[in-house]
């Protein structure tokens, strides 16, 4: 014995396919294909961890192209992907790293030449410390053209336009 579908049985499977199918095909909402995390790029975060592999892609099966030893220094991120960020240090190497390994905390580091690190906001200020290229340090808050640090227990203010790791007008409180 054979079942064979009635015609109207039929046709309403048919039309239901029709209407289905491209809401079924159609992409997910955004909340489902997350890129990233949404935050505006590029963007200042700081590595968490003493060893960072950075890799040549957005994922493990990427191969490691050198490992950061700096737990602390600034890295921008200018791209994401899912959980990993491509980040980019201040000279201007670039590669990708699992966002787990970096913090919203905020640093800086001195980039090419000696900075004053100042007793106040203001370049007729007492300098307290002189800090030479490479010198890291944690960034508390930025006015104006200033920024409040603290760099080895020591907190002073450096000029905005010596360090890298602040956007040029970004607020930092």
């Amino acid at each position: 014995m054979r079942i064979r579908p009635s015609a109207p049985l039929w046709a309403a499977c048919v039309a239901l396919v029709l209407l289905v199918g491209p809401v079924l095909a159609a992409e997910p909402p955004a909340s489902a294909q997350r890129k990233g995390s949404g935050l505006p790029l590029p963007r200042f975060a700081t590595l968490k961890s003493d060893e960072v592999n950075v890799r040549a892609g957005p994922g493990p099966r990427y191969p490691i192209d050198w490992v950061f030893k700096r737990k602390g220094m600034p890295v921008e991120i200018v791209a994401e992907f899912e959980n990993w960020r491509k980040i980019r240090d201040f000279q201007g190497a670039s590669g990708w790293v699992y966002q787990g390994l970096l913090t919203g905390k905020r640093s800086f580091v001195i980039p090419t030449k000696m900075a004053s690190l100042h007793k106040t906001p203001a370049a007729s200020a007492e300098v307290i410390a002189k800090l030479e290229p490479e010198v890291m340090g944690e960034i508390r808050s930025c006015v104006g053209d200033w920024c409040r640090v603290k760099v080895s227990g020591v907190s002073g203010w450096l000029e905005r336009g010596e360090i890298w790791g602040v956007y040029k007008s970004e607020p930092i409180n």
